[in-house]
């Protein structure tokens, strides 16, 4: 991928304080703080999505950035609805003008078997550049991209800038879990809002390889998990016929799956958007003795790329709309499908106009530093921006770290988060004003 450059044309637009806030921000500095967090608090402050498999603990990471903050002479407190995963809250307070959230969460997803990261020499939490890449688990999602931000505020300090508003860094735990204890615990039980809110969470992508840059989320799609369950009867495996095969009858309603069309399956102004199902999880049946074929058959899928005005009844009855056609086909079919125990429902967002904050901001401050638009588009996962925005608060997400999300060797692009953390800096002086 090319290495993009600031045009003279957009560097010329800068005033001297930005200039100033531009120039401090190091990539030197952002390389060793990625580092540091990368492997702070690991791996314990792996979480996995299953809400049946042990969910980390971030107080490691937690303390890390608590005393980065305090060093940046921020109000710093912690706030833990369970004991080990404490929410960071750093607060930079100014006058009485807005209130901005930025965002970024704790946790990692699992790194899996560790002999698969080559590139870290199966070290997963070992930060490792490769050109233009930082390479480890946590890089692009999403500790990367939190160093973004900690570097925009302390480039904004040292600039001895004076907000007329207030900053509120919140870092949460528990995102890799749809956010129970993390940013639904902050919004819905301390009460925590604000005018504007920005997640540092993956955004970065191309189109092409000549086409360098990151894209702004003005929207999300929500998701869920169904469970499947198909009953048959076992039968001794020299008479198959005599039975009905539990995993066979389940591999029709999985085929059947990948085909599912939604109600609410609908355009918008980024291109269509088209919900799907991914099959995450299957268990191959009872009895486990290999002479019987097996009677029960369950499996389970996430319904990704859900729009507004899907909800779990709508959800639900378009599930049950293919398991009818799967049951006519088939008399011996007997299937249910049920929402998976402890898991949540998590609805889509509305988008934010192009000219809402604070998408207006970060795109001025993007103009002006790369010379360009971002692509504004609708991001298909979970991030706590929606969280946030369930809350009432005008959410974006907007962050260098890849859509890829690659189960291993995931990486960051390096000029992409120099660029990201001058962006945050420049969209924070917007947001917010500033006296120097």
């Amino acid at each position: 991928m090319p290495v993009h450059k600031t045009s003279a044309t957009a560097t010329s637009e800068l005033t001297a304080l930005q200039q100033q806030i531009v120039d401090s921000i190091d990539e030197a500095e952002w390389e060793s703080l990625t580092t540091e967090l990368v492997a702070a608090g690991q791996p314990d402050a792996e979480n996995p999505l299953d809400p049946d498999m042990p969910a980390g603990r971030e107080e490691g990471i937690a303390k890390v950035v608590a005393a980065k903050l305090q060093a940046l002479g921020l109000d710093v407190s912690l706030h833990s609805k369970l004991p080990g995963r404490p929410n960071v809250i750093g607060r930079w307070q100014g006058g009485e003008g807005p209130k901005l959230i930025l965002n970024d969460h704790l946790d990692t997803y699992p790194a899996g078997d560790h002999s698969l990261w080559t590139a870290c020499d199966g070290k997963p939490f070992n930060a490792t550049r490769q050109g233009n890449k930082l390479i480890a688990r946590g890089t692009s999602d999403t500790r990367g991209n939190l160093a973004c931000t900690l570097l925009a505020v302390k480039a904004l300090r040292d600039a001895g800038v004076q907000l007329r508003g207030e900053l509120l860094c919140i870092y949460t735990v528990d995102e890799e879990k749809n956010g129970t204890n993390g940013s639904v615990y902050v919004t819905k039980e301390l009460g925590i809002t604000a005018d504007y809110e920005i997640t540092a969470e993956p955004t970065g992508w191309t189109k092409s390889e000549n086409d360098w840059g990151m894209s702004l989320a003005v929207a999300h799609s929500g998701h869920c998990l169904v469970e499947f369950e198909v009953i048959g009867s076992p039968s001794h495996i020299w008479r198959p016929d005599s039975g009905i095969n539990a995993n066979s009858q389940m591999m029709k309603i999985l085929a059947a799956l990948e085909t599912i069309g939604f109600t609410h399956e609908s355009p918008n102004r980024y291109g269509a958007t088209k919900p799907s199902a991914c099959v995450v999880r299957i268990h191959g049946g009872e009895p486990r003795e290999m002479q019987f074929t097996p009677y029960r058959c369950k499996a389970v899928a996430a319904i990704v790329g859900m729009v507004p005005g899907m909800t779990a009844d709508t959800v639900m009855a378009d599930i049950e709309g293919l398991l009818e056609q799967s049951r006519a086909q088939d008399s011996d079919l007997t299937v249910t499908a049920n929402f998976y125990p402890q898991s949540l429902f998590v609805s889509a967002t509305e988008e934010l106009d192009d000219d809402a904050q604070p998408v207006a901001a970060i795109r001025a401050a993007y103009r002006t530093l790369l010379g360009s638009e971002p692509d504004l588009y609708r991001k298909n996962a979970f991030c706590d921006t929606i969280r946030f925005s369930e809350a009432g608060i005008p959410s974006v997400t907007f962050g260098p770290g890849e859509d890829g999300w690659p189960p291993i060797n995931e990486y960051i692009n390096v000029n992409k988060a120099v660029a990201a953390a001058k962006i945050y800096a420049l969209t924070i002086l917007d947001l917010l004003g500033h006296e120097s």
